[in-house]
C-alpha cells in the first residue's frame, strides 16, 4: 500500500469506529425513553446469540467417530451446572471453555 492508501485506510477505520460508538447516543438521546423494539431486542438477542453459538460449535461434532462428542458433552454439562450454581455468564463460559480445552488436550 502506498502512504496515501494507508492514511485513507486508517481514516476509514477511525471513522467507522467513531460512528459505531457515537451513533447510538445520537439516535437515542438521554432525555427520551428507549423505544420498545430496542428494549425487546435487548431481551431476546442475547439468547439468540447463544443459540447460534451452540449450533455453530456443535455443527461438526460426530457421535459416531473419534471421541464420540464426549468432551463437548462434558463441557456443556459443566457450563449448565456452573450457570445454575453461580448464575454468572462469564464464569460459565470460561469454565466450559477451560474444561473442553483440557479434555481435548490431555484426555481425548
Amino acid at each position: 500500500m502506498t502512504l496515501a492508501q494507508q492514511i485513507i485506510t486508517v481514516a476509514m477505520v477511525i471513522l467507522a469506529t467513531m460512528l459505531t460508538r457515537f451513533l447510538p447516543f445520537l439516535i437515542f438521546p438521554a432525555g427520551r425513553p428507549t423505544p420498545k423494539y430496542v428494549q425487546y431486542l435487548g431481551k431476546v438477542l442475547p439468547s439468540a446469540v447463544f443459540g447460534l453459538l451452540i449450533i455453530y460449535c456443535l455443527k461438526n461434532v460426530s457421535i459416531f467417530t473419534g471421541s464420540h462428542g464426549l468432551p463437548e458433552l462434558i463441557a456443556i454439562v459443566l457450563v449448565i451446572a456452573l450457570h445454575l450454581w453461580k448464575r454468572q455468564m462469564l464464569l460459565s463460559i470460561a469454565g466450559g471453555t477451560i474444561c473442553y480445552m483440557l479434555l481435548v488436550q490431555f484426555v481425548f
